[in-house]
């Protein structure tokens, strides 16, 4: 150890050994942080709270003690005195303007230093009261502009206003004629009106916290001269100041209203930008919400009505508080070195920098330089531990960084970070071996082989911050390796022992291969290494780390055997092409072998399209070869797409095919006048490649209209029209602007044709009006297209017909016959073709009660060329008036002569009763009491009986003209469910319903359905026969 013997050996003085130690034991010790600093606070005057709070809390280890400043001198917390401290805030009891209000500042400080807050102001608000003095009273001319001075008060802080007509709380209204500015509190009428007469009153708020305080004036009376009609221009008298400034982020109001007659209106621009989205407008009043420096500059107010215009400019200047750019950091820094720290801030103005050391101004001085935002120090001592502010302040505000420097003095210490205990290297390689204490300042190092020192050689570097580097290890380089560390503070070693172990090598590396997109490929690597230590395999594509959890099964581990690291690549893609490198790894050494996978896939997109040579129908479109994937381009396809449609199609070209080694063609059949997009395909016998970005959207040339309009019809409107109708043409086949439709139309059998021009795209009909156009009169029409570039094709003629009218003749021969007691049947003669003014679409029946007149009649239409009608609905015995009319689109024609008709009586309205049966053999009798029909009801012809043998088959009816029916039921029977119901001209009665079941033999039962419209069942037992009967009222 001859070599150690050579360190410097430095006696320490015991004070410097103390501070050291003191360094060391306050660790975790830490200089105050504001957590919560005093704000602006502003206390009503007269309030009935008692004391004001300033808050101030800090983070600080050992805790921190507080003071506070008043306008910058300490105030005194004596025993009686009115401010007190409650842990750090600043409690003031029964604060006086006179003597509280001010600049306040806390100052936190422990033993590592002390740090000042933020400034907070304490104001006080009030708001006293109106003059008592009597207010001058105002005459004006009706019709001419007027002012009223508020004057308000002393008062702070700012008020708002408005003001009383006559009484409270008749309030006066911000209309447009009327204006209050919440600025001067003056109350401004554009043009006085009759209405206006009274007397006025300023009326000002206060609003401090939640506290609310209001006064007004001394009324002024109004009154007007006879009226002056005479318009007169605008004059502006409230202007918003010439320069306004206003603070970034807040909101900016400026105030223009003018007299006038008639009223002006206020129109806002801004003269040197556009107006911005964050504008609010009201006439009077232009607000911008949170306004930026985007927003400075000139504006103009200009009042306006038919008489002239008035303007008036201002400019708007956005200044902002300081904001910081970059602050200060917590530093940890070594005894002796350098430091430079810096901060800045941005504002306008440009805001000053200064700097506090625990709370007191720092200026240049011995080893320490202060200039603007920069602070630097020379060689530190540990007197310059402490807490350092940088403050920055224009006159909108100050910000304060605060950071704690903590200077340390530190002997070498390897606890933290002692060199590696047991240090395994690999034959034949290279092992680095770090020495990191902790020491302050920085250490010398020395390293030792055992009691060999080590200096620098061609297998041995020691770097400068103390590193070992051992390179072509051999069994002889094993041994202790010893870093020694010594500063002026104290010294320290940390030892390791070097093991050599037999090195790393693949035995199979991977191998190169060439496939195609989709196949499956397993790259091989084995290898051998120390058996003493765990060998690892890695991959890696182009010198990236292959991640198997994220490769999506693309990627799979081959074998899991230790010394076997193949690689198996599944459903290959073109971005697996590339360099993979298997590395064979264990803690000492690793070994690593390439190969390329090359993988053939469709072409990549091609590059740079251009579009040139642009027509009315064709374009000459350029690229540049893309990627060909390793295997060669055969062909392109062109796409494109309008702004119509989002999907791209394919294009014909020219040439037809466009072979692989081409890099231009012409695309024809465009649509002219058409916005297009176009993208450019490759192809390979492997696929067809992604596309590539769009081109530049370019519009095709004008041409004429290559397609007549479609959808050519008409008919319908007033008496003398004719109304000519089509399908709008699609945008498609405009082909130009300044597009419209050429109708040419003519009476049928007539020679000459009339034509008629429609401009806009989007017409879709034409209306003719001529009194010598007939109803009904058919017109041949035909229609062409039309751009600035010409016309185009004509349609094939349409038959179109003028409007109908009504038609001219009534039906005739009407007859009504009653069927049942709330049905007839109408029938009647046709009207005469020859005769119509208009396509007959059908007939209307109109029918009403004796009594009532012919508008209350309820009608029934019908359709086509029926004759006939069959009408429900009708009330029985009752007289009905029916008459018939013809109609189409047009309306409906005269009148038939009307007929009556009366309505039967309705049927009974009792079900048959006593229903009874008997069974014999393959035949039912039913029997019941007949129904006798009373003096209004219609009579008796018969009855219908509906038989069914169960709830699902079919039902058979049966007609009776008596009340007994037979009806043959197979041997097997065993129930069936029977509905009778009495028949006639009033139709057919209410139903009763039986459910009959045989058992043996015969037997009878008698029920009256009547008396119990509830379905109900009766049991009845005799010697061989259970019959059950259900009596109910049901449809048949």
């Amino acid at each position: 150890m001859g070599g150690v013997a050579g360190f410097v050996r430095t006696s320490l003085a015991v004070s410097t050994f103390l501070v050291w130690c003191q360094a060391q034991s306050s660790t975790r010790n830490y200089g105050p942080v504001f957590e919560e600093q005093p704000v602006h606070t502003l206390f009503p005057e007269g309030s009935a709270e008692e004391k004001v709070t300033l808050a101030c809390r800090a983070r600080a280890s050992p805790p921190a003690t507080y003071r506070w400043k008043m306008n910058g001198t300490e105030i005194k917390m004596e025993p009686d005195s009115r401010y007190r401290l409650v842990a750090g805030d600043l409690v003031i009891s029964n604060p006086v303007k006179a003597k509280d209000a001010g600049s306040y500042q806390c100052v936190a400080s422990n033993a590592r230093g002390t740090v000042v807050s933020r400034e907070a102001s304490l104001r006080f608000g009030f708001l006293q009261e109106f003059s008592a003095e009597e207010r001058d009273p105002v005459k004006i001319t009706e019709g001419w502009g007027v002012m009223f001075a508020c004057s308000p008060p002393p008062h702070y802080p700012g008020l708002s206003y408005r003001w009383l007509l006559n009484e409270f709380p008749n309030f006066i209204p911000a209309d447009g004629r009327r204006f209050v500015s919440q600025t001067t509190g003056n109350l401004y009428i554009a043009k006085t009106e009759a209405s206006d007469l009274g007397n006025y009153s300023c009326f000002a708020t206060s609003h401090i916290d939640f506290i609310t305080k209001s006064v007004f004036s001394k009324f002024s009376r109004l009154s007007l001269a006879a009226e002056d009609a005479r318009q007169y221009a605008p004059s502006i008298k409230a202007r918003f100041p010439a320069d306004t400034y206003a603070l970034a982020g807040q909101m900016v109001t400026l105030e223009c209203f003018a007299f006038g007659n008639p009223v002006p209106r206020i129109k806002w621009r801004k003269l040197d930008g556009s107006q911005s989205s964050k504008w609010i407008g009201s006439e009077p009043l232009l607000q911008i919400q949170d306004v930026g420096f985007e927003d400075e500059g000139t504006y103009e107010c200009e009042a306006e009505n038919i008489k002239g215009r008035d303007t008036y400019q201002g400019r708007i200047i956005i200044q902002a508080q300081p904001e910081w750019l970059k602050v200060i950091t917590d530093t940890e820094a070594d005894i002796g070195s350098d430091l430079r720290w810096s901060c800045a801030a941005a504002g306008k103005p440009r805001p000053a920098v200064r700097w506090l050391r625990d709370g007191q101004p720092l200026t240049s001085q011995n080893r320490i330089e202060v200039s603007g935002g920069e602070l630097r120090f020379s060689k530190l001592v540990l007197e310059d531990s402490g807490m350092y502010q940088c403050v920055a302040e224009n006159k909108h505000g100050t910000v304060y960084a605060s950071a704690e420097l903590t200077v340390q003095a530190l002997a070498p210490d390897f606890r933290l970070k002692p060199v590696k205990r047991l240090i395994p290297a690999a034959r034949s390689g290279k092992v680095i071996i770090p020495c990191q204490p902790r020491a302050a300042p920085k250490a010398t190092v020395l390293w030792t082989k055992g009691t060999e020192l080590l200096i620098n050689s061609s297998r041995v570097t020691i770097t400068t911050d103390g590193t070992l580097i051992l390179q072509n290890i051999s069994k002889s380089d094993e041994g202790k390796y010893t870093c020694f560390a010594e500063n002026f503070m104290g010294k320290a070693n940390s030892t390791g022992i070097l093991s050599v172990r037999d090195a790393t090598k693949i035995t199979l590396a991977p191998s190169s291969a060439d496939i195609n997109v989709g196949e499956n490929l397993t790259l091989q690597c084995h290898a051998s290494h120390d058996p003493t230590m765990d060998l690892t395999f890695t991959w890696s594509l182009d010198d990236f780390p292959i991640d198997f959890d994220k490769s999506e099964g693309h990627y799979r581990r081959a074998s899991v055997k230790e010394t076997i690291g193949d690689l198996s690549i599944f459903n290959t893609q073109l971005k697996h092409s590339g360099r993979y490198t298997c590395t064979a790894q264990t803690v000492v050494d690793s070994a690593s072998e390439s190969a390329t996978l090359t993988v053939r896939g469709p072409p990549g997109p091609p590059g740079g399209v251009v579009v040139r040579d642009i027509s009315d129908t064709t374009v000459q479109l350029s690229w540049s070869r893309g990627f060909d994937n390793h295997s060669p381009i055969a062909r392109y396809i062109i796409e494109a797409r309008t702004l119509l449609s989002n999907k791209w199609k394919q294009m014909r070209t020219n040439p037809l095919n466009i072979e692989g080694n081409a890099e231009t063609a012409q695309v024809i059949n465009l649509i002219p006048w058409m916005d297009y997009e176009f993208r450019v395909l490759a192809s390979n016998i492997l696929g067809v490649g992604e596309p590539s970005l769009p081109s530049s959207k370019i519009r095709t040339k004008e041409a004429a209209p290559t397609v007549a309009p479609s959808g050519l019809s008409g008919g319908g409107g007033a008496p003398n029209e004719l109304i000519i109708n089509w399908t709008p043409t699609l945008r498609d086949y405009q082909n130009g602007d300044g597009f419209g439709y050429i109708l040419s139309f003519r009476k049928k059998g007539t020679q000459g044709w009339l034509t008629a021009r429609v401009p806009h795209a989007e017409s879709l009909h034409y209306v003719y009006r001529n009194e010598s156009i007939g109803p009904y009169t058919p017109f041949e029409v035909k229609i062409k297209a039309y751009n600035r570039k010409g016309e185009g094709p004509e349609s094939l003629t349409a038959i179109v017909y003028s409007a109908e009218e009504e038609p001219k003749m009534a039906p005739f021969r009407v007859l009504a016959k009653a069927v049942l007691s709330s049905e007839m049947d109408v029938s009647w003669e046709p009207v005469e073709q020859g005769d119509m003014t208009g396509v007959l679409l059908g007939y209307e029946i109109r029918y009403w009660k004796d009594g009532d007149k012919e508008e209350a009649a309820d009608r029934v239409r019908t359709a086509g060329l029926v004759t006939s009608a069959h009408v429900t609905g009708l009330n029985p015995n009752t007289k009905y008036h029916v008459s018939v009319r013809a109609y189409n689109r047009a309306g409906t024609g005269p009148p038939s002569p009307s007929t009556n008709v009366t309505t039967t009586k309705p049927p009974p309205k009792r079900p048959p009763g006593n229903i009874s049966w008997t069974f014999s053999g393959s035949t039912v009798s039913i029997k019941w009491d007949p129904v006798v029909a009373k003096a209004d009801e219609s009579a008796v012809t018969g009855y219908k009986m509906l038989y069914r043998q169960d709830s699902h088959s079919a039902p058979t009816l049966y007609l009776a003209s008596k009340s007994r029916i037979d009806i043959p039921v197979p041997e097997d029977f065993t129930h069936a469910f029977v509905q009778i119901r009495v028949t006639g001209p009033g139709g057919d009665g209410i139903p009763a319903e039986v459910h009959i079941l045989r058992n043996s033999g015969t037997s009878m039962m008698v029920e009256d359905s009547v008396t119990r419209p509830v379905p109900h069942a009766v049991v009845i037992t005799t010697n061989s026969l259970v019959m059950v009967a259900l009596i109910g009222y049901l449809e048949l």
